[in-house]
């Protein structure tokens, strides 16, 4: 198992050494940063919040409103939600964008990376009468004039130059195939000095468009009338021109939209009075012929007047009858002979009988009051029996004459009862056919009045238009911009300067597939680290010398002093140098190890090139590859001695080359005589090491592990990968090869290595 070296808390102590050693990461990250921050601020300008706010006013006062649905036909009410849109429209931005000139936006060059948005005065302008009407792209102007009033014009679509001309005075004109274009310059044009400007010309739809991206219009709350507008632009008065202009033309748009709606409902109100006017007149004629015809005034009064009538006559044939029976009682009283001399009770209604009828009873009375006091044949008794009867003749003449006339009366007033009765009767008829005939007059006429109302109201309005929006707050920009200050972005880039090469190196640690120190080797292998070695930047292959103090060197005689632990024993000689593939520096390990141990006193080295594949130990020394190991080995005719050879500059320190490369390596290398070589070797050196093949690619290693008595498995950073770890581990777990231990090579050149090999490790390694 692999030592697990990673603590549950963080190494900060490591984290710092890292950090330190990649202290130019930090200072170009901030550099960059702080740079970036600098040029960011420099290009782009803080927006400003400008802002408006409209409360709209509900719209009671239309004439039609109280027509009902009539009234919403003539759009009498509006409402916010429809307002908002109303009021963020295509077409009230377009006017918006031609009374303002807007559809040009002009950047004003200020120095290095710095331009501003000119509004409402500018330098330079672009003049094209009609073009912006229907132009429908954008077309960009970059303009330079120097000192000397001599201009260079560059004019693009998009990417497409249309038009450019250098050195050329202004005004010029620009012959395009969207039209000509006059640059000119404005009176505020800085004479004398170099201008720098862009101009974007657009057509009065694209800069609507435009502006429905920038200004935001919302209802101020769901319970509210308050329409809220918005733009944040660099250029406060800029900004507020748009928004003031905007609220102006949606009220001019309102009051047109009134007042349009006003002059249609005077037309409509104009009409409808004319024609009711008219059918008023043949209503009221009709009544008036009515009247005429059937002798009327008013229905109503005429039906009580006959009735009162008609209640009188029967009142008076009912006086007239009673008055006649009363006559005809009184005629048959005074016709019967029994009742000569008794009173007439009856009463008449006609003066004259009643008062002959009194004068007669009161005669009546005195021959009464006569008869009982004078003898029966007395004179004044004859006279006045006498008057008597004179007296009853006349009033029977007198009754039959009252009785005549009284029948007269009664044929009169039943003549006219029955002449009542029969325009009563009429009466229901002609009631039903007037009321009709009026109350279709008086809807005409009411309605004829109410127009007459909301003629004179509409007119009024028309006089008094006012707008729908009433502003509550005009366009007004906050003091601060918007956005992050200049200090706090420079901060930000700071600190991200700081960030990023943490964050870096934290990525390139995930992401990366090769380790980079010894410490991550140490982590990932649990087999022990016999040394590093640092990158030698000589160009020599043989680094290691008597008199060389040189960091590598001094590296090699630690690594040497932790071999000599490994090889405890008093038997172990042979040293197996191997790596996982070439490339790693695996011979360059060999040669210098072997030299090392050969400054040793009184000690002996042999360094035997066994990488019979891709020997390399000849050409690092620039000697011949023949004779060699493989000569020896593929038959019996060379000697020992021959291929034996001194290692030139190092005393006490000899070299086996490999030799020619054979056709049958591993049954070389698995023969006998490999075996009898090395027990020969080890009689004649007290150190022997063997730079044998990678591990990776052959198994030759593995072959040899019988005549080894340790292993050095050389890895390099930057170059070795993770998987080239796993692979070492699993080969010390399985304990494939004896005596393992691993080499880092190409760390950083530094004092102070700390290196160490317990003899406790030590004699591990020994059992």
């Amino acid at each position: 198992m692999a030592k697990n070296n990673v603590s549950d808390f963080i190494d900060f102590n490591a984290l710092l050494k890292t950090y330190l050693s990649k202290w130019y990461l930090f200072v170009i990250s901030v550099i960059v940063c702080v740079g970036i921050g600098y040029l960011y601020c420099r290009v782009h300008q803080r927006p400003i919040a400008v802002r408006a706010n409209v409360l709209i006013q509900q719209d009671d006062s239309n004439p039609m409103a109280e027509l009902g649905g009539m009234g919403s036909l003539l759009g009498a009410k509006g409402y916010v939600e429809d307002e908002v849109f109303v009021i963020g429209s295509h077409s009230l931005f377009k006017n918006v964008a031609r009374e303002l000139g807007i559809n040009e936006l002009h950047y004003v060059s200020d120095g290095f990376l710095k331009k501003h948005l000119a509004f409402p005065d500018f330098p330079i302008d672009v003049v094209a009468p009609g073009i912006a009407d229907t132009l429908m792209s954008t077309v960009t102007f970059k303009i330079k004039v120097n000192k000397e009033g001599l201009a260079d014009i560059k004019a693009k679509v998009k990417s497409d130059v249309i038009a450019e001309v250098e050195d050329v005075k202004l005004p010029v004109t620009l012959n395009t195939a969207y039209g000509d274009f006059t640059v000119v310059a404005t009176p505020t044009y800085p004479k004398g000095k170099s201008v720098k400007t862009n101009i974007i010309f657009m057509g009065y739809d694209v800069a609507a468009e435009e502006l429905d991206k920038d200004i935001m219009a919302f209802r101020g709350s769901k319970k509210s009338n308050v329409i809220c507008l918005g733009l944040d632009t660099p250029n406060a008065l800029y900004g507020t021109a748009i928004l003031d202009k905007i609220i102006e033309k949606y009220n001019e748009r309102g009051i047109n939209e009134k007042n349009l709606q006003g002059e249609k409902t005077a037309a409509f109100l104009k009409d409808r009075i004319a024609l009711l006017s008219e059918d008023l007149n043949e209503s009221e004629s009709a009544i008036q012929q009515y009247k005429e015809r059937n002798k009327i005034i008013d229905v109503s009064a005429e039906a009580s007047y006959q009735t009162g009538k008609r209640g009188q006559t029967e009142n008076a044939l009912f006086n007239v009858e009673k008055e006649i029976e009363l006559l005809k009682l009184t005629r048959e009283f005074l016709a019967d002979s029994l009742n000569y001399s008794e009173l007439i009770p009856t009463t008449v209604a006609s003066g004259a009988v009643q008062a002959a009828i009194n004068s007669y009873n009161g005669l009546v009375f005195k021959h009464l009051e006569l008869s009982q006091n004078a003898k029966q044949n007395s004179y004044a008794l004859r006279q006045l029996t006498r008057q008597m009867d004179l007296m009853r003749a006349n009033l029977l003449v007198s009754s039959q004459k009252a009785l005549g006339n009284a029948e007269l009366n009664l044929a009169k007033l039943q003549r006219e009862n029955r002449e009542i009765a029969g325009k009563l009767g009429n009466i229901p008829t002609q009631e039903r056919e007037f009321i009709s005939m009026k109350r279709q007059q008086e809807i005409k006429q009411q309605i004829y009045l109410f127009l007459l109302q909301k003629q004179e109201e509409n007119a009024m309005l028309l006089a008094n238009s006012v707008p729908k929006g009433l502003v509550i707050d005009d366009a007004f920009s906050y003091s601060e911009p918007l956005g992050l200050s200049k200090k706090i972005i420079l901060m930000i880039a700071f600190i991200l300067g700081l960030i990023i090469p943490p964050a870096f190196l934290y990525l390139h640690k995930l992401l990366r597939s090769k380790f980079e120190t010894k410490e991550e080797v140490e982590r990932h292998v649990s087999a022990p680290i016999l040394g590093e070695m640092c990158v030698d930047r000589s160009g020599r292959s043989l680094v290691v010398s008597p008199t060389d103090t040189s960091s590598a060197t001094e590296l090699f005689r630690l690594m040497r002093t932790n071999l000599q632990f490994m090889l405890g024993g008093e038997n172990d000689k042979v040293v197996l140098l191997t790596s996982t593939r070439s490339g790693e520096g695996k011979s360059f390990i060999s040669l210098n190890l072997a030299a090392t141990l050969s400054l040793l006193e009184g000690k002996r080295v042999l360094l035997v090139g066994m990488d019979i594949r891709n020997p390399q130990l000849a050409n690092y020394l620039g000697i011949a590859p023949n004779p060699g190991l493989t000569n020896y080995l593929s038959t019996t005719n060379v000697p020992l001695e021959s291929i034996i050879r001194p290692m030139a500059g190092i005393a006490n320190c000899d070299l086996i080359v490999a030799g020619p490369i054979p056709p049958n390596p591993a049954e070389l290398l698995a023969s006998k005589r490999v075996d009898d070589l090395f027990a020969k070797l080890r009689t004649m050196y007290d150190y022997i090491v063997v730079d044998s093949a990678p591990v990776g690619m052959v198994s030759d290693t593995f072959t040899l592990d019988r005549i080894a008595d340790a292993t050095v498995y050389v890895t390099r950073i930057n170059y070795s990968t993770f998987s080239d770890l796993r692979f070492v581990e699993s080969i010390y777990q399985d304990k494939r090869l004896k005596k393992l231990s691993v080499v880092v090579n190409g760390t950083a050149s530094k004092r102070g290595y700390g290196y160490g090999y317990s003899a406790k490790t030590a004699a591990k390694h020994k059992k």
